[in-house]
């Protein structure tokens, strides 16, 4: 019953949480960089490892149209994305979530064009905040694993699709050495999928997809946003699940040297680890500097992120995608939270990484720098040519 170590990247640590879930049905298509995730998985099914029906499609909105006739089905059903593939689904992301059915995404979050990039940054993921699926970002490929077999719960639990993002390249395709759980460990957490409904259900014949008009249709999707709110209560008892099977917490956010900082950094996803490095450095000089990285952004808990900055001085949100005549995504939503707290911290917004240009640690060093020494940047964008 013991765990056990192995090297695996982030994508391939996806694919071991999918083995070990062992899914009814995966649609797949390849884009880069998520194709190792459908490779690896692909080979699973082919030395008999697990029991999935692959279905090979012909495009990403063909992959999640498959995953939803699945769903609806009563499989359990999984896809995969990036970058175009995942606007190319655009069509019928809605009609998962409006379907309330608990699908299981993994995005690696690529660049969207124009131009084309296969590099990451969070555009492709943030366009869809929008669209009723559940999102976590996840800093590395052991949360990439973890995050997988969480999701598969969180979303049967609530009936809505999530999506598991991990930063293109830098997570996807990085070795680590992590640490997976017994397989009969996962089973049981996991346990067997009683869906909500069932299309093929004879007995209890539904109709998939009607025309709602005006007489019903915003009642319908009411119902949609209320799940919403629901899903804080369900994310803590099943954390709480996953802390008792696998004697490790999953919580929605992560803290690091926060409590009595002065100046807090947010941010999402791998760039936290770099983040993080500095924090040590700034402490070991006296500075008061933490982290608060987001882990469920969709739904984001607005009050909970209130009581973690409402004592900072400063809180600096470093987004890896822009909002085009807008501010950043991960920027409004931590302004929103602070909106009722008396003593507000100074808040500013910086823009970073997009299509892979990578940030290095002296990057934030001389953010951090500028904004000790009381002087306000120049630019809200980090390791833009000049």
């Amino acid at each position: 019953m013991k765990n056990k170590k192995m090297a695996l990247t982030g994508g391939e640590a996806i694919s071991y949480a999918l083995k070990q879930i062992n899914p009814d049905v995966v649609a797949m298509y390849p884009i880069t960089p998520q194709t190792p995730i459908i490779e690896r998985y692909s080979k699973y099914v082919a030395d008999g490892e697990v029991d999935t029906e692959l279905i090979r499609v012909e495009s990403e909105h063909s992959a999640l149209s498959a995953t939803i006739g699945a769903a609806a089905s009563g499989s359990r059903a999984v896809t995969a994305t990036a970058s175009q593939g995942l606007l190319y689904m655009f069509e019928v992301l809605s009609v998962a979530s409006g379907l309330r059915l608990p699908i299981v995404m993994p995005v690696v979050n690529r660049a969207i064009s124009s131009p084309i990039n296969i590099h990451c940054d969070h555009s492709d993921s943030m366009s869809a905040i929008d669209q009723g699926w559940m999102q976590v970002y996840c800093q590395n490929a052991q949360e990439s694993y973890e995050m997988t077999l969480f999701a598969t719960k969180l979303a049967e639990k609530v009936n809505l699709p999530i999506m598991v993002c991990q930063d293109g390249f830098i997570t996807s395709h990085n070795l680590e050495n992590i640490e997976v759980f017994n397989d009969n460990k996962v089973k049981k957490f996991i346990e067997d999928y009683k869906p909500a409904y069932n299309l093929l259900d004879v007995d209890k014949p539904i109709s998939i997809g009607p025309l709602a008009l005006t007489d019903y249709y915003f009642e319908i999707r009411a119902q949609l946003f209320e799940a919403f709110s629901k899903i804080k209560k369900e994310f803590k008892e099943i954390s709480n699940e996953f802390k008792e099977t696998f004697d490790m917490k999953i919580n929605f956010l992560e803290k690091y040297k926060s409590n009595d900082a002065e100046i807090i950094f947010i941010c999402l996803s791998s760039t936290a680890e770099s983040i993080k490095d500095v924090i040590d450095t700034y402490r070991d000089n006296g500075y008061k500097v933490g982290l608060v990285r987001p882990v469920l952004f969709r739904p984001f808990f607005y009050e909970e992120y209130a009581k973690e900055l409402e004592n900072a001085k400063t809180v600096v949100v470093l987004d890896r995608s822009e909002g085009p005549g807008s501010h950043a995504p991960l920027f409004k939503d931590i302004v929103i939270s602070l909106t009722n707290i008396e003593k507000r911290p100074e808040v500013f917004s910086f823009v970073y990484g997009l299509g892979g240009r990578e940030i290095y640690q002296k990057d934030i060093c001389k953010l951090l720098d500028t904004l000790i020494s009381g002087k306000l940047p120049k630019s809200k964008y980090i390791g833009l040519r000049e």
